[in-house]
């Protein structure tokens, strides 16, 4: 089976799991049915528990779907510890549901895969040891990746039904009001976990900051709350920033970043009021900050700032550069203690951020998103899952939700070391090259080819080199020389999602 993409799913799955193949970035608008959760009536009872492993054993059982969020990344304490819990019960053959999963957590689901504690996940990417165990066959099923926006669709929509939440809150009264904000391990907008709050059958809460009743502001409440647990620590907000989301001191990343933002200036978006989104790769964090100065020399505002929210963002929320920031989660501490101190850094779910299949979210307002790749080929196709070698070590993320803005441009390198990043084909196509408007490298810019628009409002801007995205695969294969195809098994080891729930493509087994 072949999608509109050109790639090669594999038939058997696709049916069993009754998937249809992606065809098309233009949704529409169609009528859903959404799902509900169950209610368990609880009238003025304390929920709070101090025995993890009781309330484990009283809620999760054999053949669940169980979930978590991501929000303090490798500062989480919240996951391994109930994990932990779950396989001393010797509690088997569950599905794990996580918006997604972080390398401070790898280990665990290692384990408890091996043990047949898991044998399902569906997330939005992996790292580190777990994505190369993942890629070698490890999990007995394919990994279903989804997009931020994709993951709050299923959710809503009955395609992923949640058994058990298991949040971390870094506040909490007795009755399970609870916010993000306040507390020793507080890391700002709860975006993410408050559809696993809203939807979940039962709400487990834990948290290291027990709080008088009534907590307010409460993101989430105690209408959807059943237990609320008292831990030691839920985590270290000081590693909120780690990893994929550090600011970058790259000579590359930062001429990478400086030609962004020219061509966001000569752009048509470049306007009092604009609205943007930046990813989480280095380049693209470092073009809010270069493009603070392009909105103070033109005498320009924006309306909005969306997604991940950073310190660069909250300086810009602040200088009065931008009206509104809203948050579905925030990538350093400085931003998740913005959000406590200012009424402008408005928090919002996944769903309100990027679910396609309501009736309004926030991406299908932006004018400019700016993005990162792994890979991206030719077609202008773009890969932020798999390496130059096969193996997952990386998201999906937003990537394909913040792709709808009116311009989206991808940042990367040419080459990473001997890897090039302008390919002929990529390993795995995550976001459809219709969803592609601009690549900038630090050796020149492509624009897609579907955009002739920006193609005459860029060619005669004398800073910005101007290629065919043929041109710059070339280039790339000049320095690197051209890599031999990847060796892999009949086994499909994950199937990723496009936002509506179509399958943009299938990953194999890497053979050894």
């Amino acid at each position: 089976m072949e999608n509109k993409l050109g790639r090669n799913l594999p038939d058997k799955l696709m049916n069993e799991l009754h998937f249809k193949p992606f065809e098309t970035t233009k949704i529409g608008n169609p009528v859903f049915q959404r799902t509900a959760p169950k209610v368990q009536v609880q009238n003025g009872h304390d929920k709070l528990k101090d025995d993890l492993k009781q309330v484990v054993k009283k809620n999760v059982k054999d053949g669940m779907t169980i979930s978590f969020h991501h929000h303090l990344r490798n500062g989480d304490y919240i996951f391994n510890l109930v994990m932990k819990a779950i396989m001393d019960l010797g509690i088997k053959d569950l599905t794990l549901a996580p918006s997604s999963l972080t390398g401070v957590m790898n280990d665990m689901v290692i384990k408890a895969i091996k043990n047949g504690t898991v044998t399902n996940i569906t997330t939005s990417g992996m790292r580190g040891s777990l994505g190369d165990e993942v890629s070698h066959g490890i999990l007995k099923n394919p990994v279903i990746f989804r997009s931020h926006g994709g993951r709050a669709r299923a959710i809503e929509n009955g395609d992923i039904k949640i058994d058990v939440a298991f949040l971390g809150v870094p506040n909490s009264d007795r009755c399970g009001n609870a916010n993000g904000m306040e507390g020793p391990a507080a890391f700002g907008s709860l975006g993410y976990a408050l559809m696993d709050a809203a939807y979940a059958n039962k709400v487990v809460l834990l948290t290291d900051n027990v709080v008088d009743y009534p907590n307010t502001p409460a993101s989430i409440r105690q209408t959807q709350v059943d237990d609320v647990v008292k831990v030691d620590q839920v985590g270290d907000p000081n590693k909120i920033g780690s990893g994929a989301t550090r600011f970058t001191k790259d000579p590359k990343d930062l001429t990478i970043a400086r030609a962004v933002n020219q061509v966001i200036v000569n752009s048509q978006y470049f306007k009092d009021g604009f609205s943007f989104q930046t990813g989480s790769g280095g380049a693209a964090l470092a073009v809010t900050r270069y493009l603070r100065q392009a909105m103070l020399d033109n005498h320009l505002h924006a309306s909005f700032g969306l997604g991940g929210i950073t310190k660069p963002m909250v300086d810009l929320l602040e200088e009065g550069l931008v009206d509104k920031l809203m948050d579905v989660q925030d990538f350093d501490k400085a931003a998740a203690d913005s959000m406590k101190n200012n009424k402008n850094q408005q928090e919002i779910d996944a769903s309100w951020y990027a679910d396609p299949d309501n009736k309004g979210s926030m991406v299908a307002q932006l004018d400019i998103a700016v993005l990162s790749a792994l890979e991206i080929d030719t077609d202008f196709n773009v890969n932020v899952l798999t390496g130059s070698d096969g193996v997952i070590r990386g998201a999906v993320g937003g990537h394909q939700d913040a792709a709808t803005a009116k311009m989206t441009i991808i940042c990367a390198p040419l080459v990473r070391g001997r890897i090039p990043t302008v390919v002929d084909h990529i390993n795995t196509a995550v976001t459809p090259g219709q969803s592609i408007d601009v690549l900038v490298t630090e050796f020149g810019i492509a624009i897609n080819p579907n955009r002739p628009d920006l193609i005459k409002q860029f060619q005669d801007v004398p800073s910005l080199h101007v290629y065919t995205i043929e041109e710059l695969a070339k280039k790339a294969e000049s320095i690197v020389g051209k890599e031999e195809p990847l060796q892999y098994t009949d086994k499909t080891v994950g199937l990723v999602e496009y936002r509506d729930g179509t399958i943009i493509d299938s990953i194999r087994q890497v053979k050894d």
